[in-house]
């Protein structure tokens, strides 16, 4: 195999991601030869204000995947929960490895679990799908905005600025940092983003020799998952910005997706599940089965929202 070249963004869990990665690939081809590119997203630039508002899809992910259509790198890692419905013309995901745990996780100052949390506790997450839910259940809460990587939000919160921040456990577990988790939060409680613990290898479509090698490091479990929650997130034209949620685990031969779509305020919630053999099928059927509840027309008015 050729030397290769990856892109990634430059913070340290997506470093620790894409080593992660390096090495299983090294595994299955002795002697490969790979580069680190660092590349600095929108989503990197921009701190000041939430990622709803940053507004667009591909936030972390659209400067990577120009260089790979560039030529300047031969692969992408991304977190899979980063990465929009829609792909460039001429890019595929390679390889959907084994998933880390998927779940969202609160941490806690006073170790408090989210039931536990006293009113008017202020808990800071920047996602609309977080929020809604921590809303729904707990009303009494204050959510306000936290941006930043995972060691610059805990930091915020035990300097006093929030009581409370919501992650996604896979980051903590591969940054090994599941001390500080005080609750990991079931998905009746809270359902993860698309893609939520997976990555996703990201290459040019014509690149043979690579996706060959790719094919290697892909857990066939992880991906039928995958794949049905992103056909449910692609129906609704999504991002990681909306407060939309869809998680799917394989049973035998089929697939269960759960699918969720909210108001930001948690006083509406629109959730279902169905299980099939075809997950492209069941995340379009899932996501019909919504919009005749009255999902899209919940979208318009946060898409509104967010442009006003």
């Amino acid at each position: 195999m050729r030397p290769l070249v990856v892109g990634t963004r430059q913070s340290e869990l997506a470093l620790t991601q894409t080593e992660w990665v390096v090495n299983r690939l090294k595994e299955v081809c002795p002697g490969l030869e790979v580069r680190v590119e660092k590349i600095v997203t929108k989503g990197d630039r921009i701190l000041n204000v939430t990622l709803s508002k940053v507004g667009g899809k591909g936030l972390f992910v659209k400067e990577i995947e120009q260089a790979l259509l560039d030529k300047r790198i031969d692969f992408a890692v991304h977190s899979m929960k980063d990465m929009p419905g829609e792909m460039p013309k001429g890019l595929v995901i390679g390889a959907i490895p084994v998933r880390e745990n998927p779940l969202d996780c609160l941490l806690s100052r006073e170790g408090h679990t989210l039931n536990d949390l006293p009113a008017g506790s202020v808990v800071g997450t920047s996602s609309l799908r977080r929020q809604a839910q921590i809303l729904a259940c707990r009303p009494d809460l204050k959510v306000e905005p936290v941006r930043g990587n995972l060691g610059t939000r805990l930091s915020k919160m035990k300097n006093g600025q929030f009581d409370a921040i919501i992650l996604a456990a896979a980051g903590l577990s591969r940054m090994s940092w599941q001390d500080e988790i005080s609750q990991e939060l079931p998905v009746e409680q809270m359902l993860p983003a698309v893609g939520q613990g997976a990555l996703a290898v990201e290459c040019r479509e014509d690149d043979e020799e690579l996706l060959a090698l790719l094919q290697k490091i892909n857990h066939e479990e992880t991906a039928r998952a995958v794949w049905a929650e992103r056909a449910f997130l692609r129906s609704f034209h999504g991002g990681c910005h909306l407060p939309l949620a869809g998680y799917a685990e394989v049973i035998g031969d089929e697939v269960r997706l759960t699918g969720l779509v909210a108001q930001p305020d948690g006083k509406k919630i629109l959730r279902a599940t169905l299980q099939g053999q075809d997950e492209w099928d069941l995340g379009e059927r899932l996501a019909k089965e919504l919009i005749d509840q009255g999902a899209g027309e919940l979208l318009a008015t946060v898409r509104e929202g967010l442009v006003g």
